[in-house]
């Protein structure tokens, strides 16, 4: 029969095992794992069907203008105070909300997703398929972004105290000058990336993780293109705004600065700072 000390000494061998597994597991997440994970979600969005692309995408397209209608809301119904601006730009993390946790297709996310297996291993193969999901996915999002736009101009789906916010929102958005557009945009990129970037070891606190860096595209006066192409449609649909005037001013220098962002910044600071350790093959 087993002595009292002994019984000791092996429970102390146990815990102190599980404390060794619990250091391993954190010590894994940082940062060589998160760059497998998110390299290998990106190789399943290159091989998903053209079909699921473009009907996710639509989705997120619909589904992100809850970014605009929050903040319209918020700003329609708070009192005009100094600080209502940091308040209402919280409505802006809705639409992501919806958009990420439910893993709908956003141009802005795969703009690091989708591009760590062509760092990671560049063929021309791998490449036309990257071409291909941005193609599809950003076409989906305006899409949708129409779609919707559409819904709240010429249906009563909203509220008419909310077209004053929504005409304001969306008319500041498309404001900026091209250069303005462009160098605003890249924030907002390396944001989406870092969003992307810290999700698979921020699991429980997922939903504050997008809310914060959101909130802080907002509250930046960053420009983002799939939110921002709702308030561009919403302008379009109503003859607010030129077809050429749109492209030039708004979709062309902020997709560019979401891109740079998202892809010539973070993606390869991301890379960088792992390459050293992927010479094996990593163990999930």
């Amino acid at each position: 029969m087993a002595s009292h000390k002994d019984m000791s000494d092996t429970a102390v061998a146990i815990e102190d095992e599980v404390e060794e597994n619990s250091v391993e597991n954190a010590a894994k997440l940082a940062p060589k794992l998160i760059y497998e994970i998110i390299r290998r979600d990106g190789e399943e969005e290159l091989s998903r069907t053209t079909r699921s692309l473009i009907w996710s995408g639509i989705a997120a397209g619909i589904m992100i203008s809850f970014s605009v209608v929050g903040e319209a809301i918020f700003r329609t119904y708070l009192p005009d105070t100094p600080s209502r601006y940091l308040v209402e730009n919280l409505g802006y993390a809705l639409g992501f909300l919806i958009v990420i946790l439910s893993r709908m297709q956003l141009f802005t996310e795969n703009t690091i997703t989708t591009v760590l297996p062509i760092i990671h291993g560049p063929t021309l193969h791998r490449l036309g398929r990257l071409g291909r999901v941005w193609v599809l996915v950003l076409g989906a999002n305006v899409i949708g972004a129409f779609l919707v736009a559409s819904l709240y101009v010429f249906t009563p789906a909203l509220p008419d105290d909310l077209t004053p916010a929504l005409l304001e929102l969306s008319r500041h958005a498309m404001g900026f000058t091209p250069t303005e557009a462009f160098f605003r945009a890249s924030p907002a990129g390396v944001l989406i990336a870092a969003i992307v970037w810290m999700l698979p070891q921020a699991e429980n606190v997922a939903f504050f993780v997008i809310i914060v860096f959101t909130w802080l595209i907002a509250a930046g006066d960053f420009t983002h293109i799939v939110a921002g192409s709702v308030e561009m449609a919403y302008l379009l649909v109503q003859g607010e705004m030129g077809v050429t005037t749109a492209l030039g001013s708004f979709f062309l220098p902020v997709l560019a600065g979401n891109i740079i962002g998202g892809t010539a910044i973070f993606s390869i600071m991301a890379y960088g700072q792992v390459k050293d350790e992927m010479s094996g093959p990593p163990h999930l």
